[in-house]
């Protein structure tokens, strides 16, 4: 009887770990699918080309901003996923300022707004960046249309800090101001 008990308890042992399994499997499939159905939102589009952002800025006279970031700052991460990746989302915006972002720091190759060819961090570097993130709002030749927005400031009020550049860039650029 013992031996009928012994075995009856190693088969429920077995069908706990294969339950688990299968629960882990489910979870680590989940995980690796999500991201795929969440898509880019959030993402900032990365800056390659500013002379041609400058022209398309000129074109639907909007201002281009400019956040620049640090692969493992999470401030950056905050900044990108919670205020300007909606933005880029947002039809709305679209309407009212184009978003690029550049890596400081960073080898990746950037035309400059003088058509020059250049890379990320010696272009952030010519912008005298220090501190990440940073957000500029600039013209259609990189001239700054407002203060930059330097670091992660109170969060409550960071939107609105954004708002205001971009506001004051866009009636800048449509000769309010």
């Amino acid at each position: 009887m013992s031996h009928i008990i012994q075995i009856m308890a190693r088969l429920y042992t077995v069908r706990k770990a294969m339950k688990a399994k299968h629960l882990i499997a489910g979870i680590l499939a989940w995980a690796l699918v999500l991201p795929a159905l969440a898509g880019n939102r959030g993402d900032v589009p990365m800056a390659e080309d500013l002379r041609a952002e400058g022209r398309q800025a000129q074109l639907r006279q909007v201002p281009i901003m400019l956040v620049f970031t640090s692969p493992f700052c999470v401030y950056c991460d905050r900044v990108k996923a919670e205020y300007l990746g909606p933005m880029v989302d947002d039809p709305a915006y679209r309407e009212k300022v184009i978003i690029r972002r550049i890596e400081a720091g960073g080898d990746m190759s950037l035309t400059g707004f003088d058509g020059k060819k250049t890379t990320h961090g010696a272009y952030a570097a010519s912008q005298k960046i220090v501190m990440v993130p940073t957000i500029k709002v600039v013209d259609a030749q990189g001239k700054e249309l407002a203060g930059p927005i330097v670091g992660f400031l109170t969060p409550d009020f960071y939107f609105g800090y954004i708002q205001d550049a971009m506001n004051e860039g866009l009636e800048k650029m449509r000769g309010r101001k």
